[in-house]
């Protein structure tokens, strides 16, 4: 969580336990799809749930990984791969480069909460 989160920029999403370990699972806030994956450090990650390059609504469907030390997803459709610390894509498999845009995760309590104020 950003230092400038704060309770009122948090919402519920869901309880943790609604999640499993490196699957994803996605979540619609008004008109924007997030995917939220658990990894199995216990921590939560939220991205766009809208694949840059081929536009549809799938990251949450994503393969679950790592880069070195960074916890990644891989698009199911082209297998483009991204940082789900940053949404950066670090594997483009030739394509131009992309970003996946990123929210704060806070699990407070066994609850599962999004900062939609603070995008990063």
């Amino acid at each position: 969580m950003t230092m400038t989160a704060t309770l009122d920029t948090l919402v519920r999403v869901c309880s943790l336990a609604d999640l499993e370990v490196e699957r994803g699972r996605a979540a619609l806030f008004g008109s924007t799809q997030i995917a939220l994956f658990l990894l199995a450090d216990g921590t939560v990650h939220a991205v766009s749930n809208l694949d840059p390059y081929s536009g549809a609504h799938v990251m949450s469907r994503g393969i679950v990984g790592t880069r070195h030390d960074a916890p990644t997803v891989a698009s199911p459709m082209h297998k483009q791969v991204f940082d789900l610390r940053t949404g950066v894509c670090i594997a483009t498999q030739g394509r131009g480069p992309a970003t996946l845009r990123v929210w704060d995760v806070v699990v407070r309590d066994g609850e599962v909460l999004l900062d939609l104020e603070e995008r990063r």
